[in-house]
């Protein structure tokens, strides 16, 4: 693919963040404080963990947050504002929500996510409805039409590198100097360094796998062999972390980000485990969801659950609190 036409995508995105910086008019402001987390490339940063730490750190601060997702790859899209969980549960299935929101919906019980294109709509109905007092718009960086008061961009080193292209043959959604916007950095390495004379802080992401998870988890040992099974933007680091966690991987399959499973593709997946001579199938938390319309499996499936410790936990804590009380010395008419 030429090049002009990855330089001619970031000058495009570029020019829009510029429009939208001299054009306050053209983003709607909610009441409440509202905090993006997003990336700078398409994919595999650990963003939705991450959204979701901050969820806890909110939580554990007292506050009432809710998110705002677009729910990508939603396969019944609602042209007006879902309500994926509320607090007194869950209001919608995979096909309306997307496997995103559905699976934050399962780690954060009680927690209002809201899903809808319109994401300022879906933030005045939270504020509406259930009272919340502080916004996380997940996968906001480039979501320019809501007014934010933080934002958190996850970078990886890969992004900063001198040759990095953005799309369309690249994976960045925009060159790395629009990282100029972001209020704070969240590293997924150490090899992520800002220069000495940057004022925003940086923080680091730390990757926590969890224990094996799933109704056919009990009586599985270390030792089984097992198949791989991923549908995300970055499937290297789950197989490492299947491996780290002693697991004996004998095959892995791996589809595109957000692959919506149908009947054919479980079947596939059911024959390759068999002919590798896997008792089991274990994936991502993310691909999980959106398998269990298939449930009851013909063999065990199991997932790998991920958390995203945001360090140093303290400073975060106390840099986050006083980004919140910042924000709400704005006056919203």
């Amino acid at each position: 693919m030429p090049v002009f036409l990855n330089t001619l995508y970031a000058a495009v995105a570029r020019r829009r963040r510029e429009r939208y910086a001299r054009r306050p008019d053209l983003r709607g402001r909610l009441r409440r404080p509202v905090i993006s987390v997003g990336n700078l490339a398409i994919g595999g940063r650990g963003k939705t963990p991450a959204v979701a730490e901050v969820v806890r750190v909110l939580l554990a601060a007292g506050e009432r947050p809710a998110v705002l997702s677009r729910g990508y790859g939603r396969t019944e899209p609602d042209a007006g504002v879902v309500v994926v969980n509320a607090p007194d549960g869950m209001r919608a299935d995979l096909a309306r929500a997307g496997d995103e929101p559905l699976m934050l919906a399962r780690q954060l019980p009680g927690v209002p996510i809201l899903v809808a294109s319109d994401r300022y709509l879906a933030g005045r109905l939270a504020e509406h409805h259930f009272e919340v007092t502080v916004h996380v718009l997940d996968d906001g960086f480039q979501h320019l039409q809501l007014d934010r008061d933080v934002d958190l961009v996850i970078v990886a080193p890969e992004d900063l590198d001198p040759s990095a292209r953005t799309l369309p043959s690249g994976r960045l959604r925009e060159a790395p100097d629009a990282l100029a916007a972001a209020d704070a950095i969240l590293a997924t390495d150490p090899a992520v360094q800002m220069p000495p004379d940057d004022p925003r802080p940086l923080f680091r992401l730390h990757r926590v796998p969890g224990e094996l998870q799933g109704a056919d988890v009990d009586g599985i040992g270390r030792g089984l062999p097992v198949l791989a099974l991923s549908g995300i933007a970055n499937p290297s680091r789950f197989l490492s972390d299947l491996r780290a966690a002693g697991l004996h991987v004998v095959r892995s399959l791996k589809y595109r980000d957000h692959h919506p499973y149908g009947r054919n593709d479980l079947d596939r997946i059911l024959s390759a485990a068999r002919g590798a001579g896997a008792g089991a199938v274990v994936t991502t938390e993310k691909d999980f969801v959106r398998l269990l319309p298939f449930r009851p499996f013909p063999l065990p499936v199991m997932y790998l659950p991920l958390t995203m410790e945001i360090q140093p936990a303290a400073e975060f804590r106390l840099w986050l609190d006083a980004s919140l009380r910042a924000a709400r010395d704005i006056t919203v008419d």
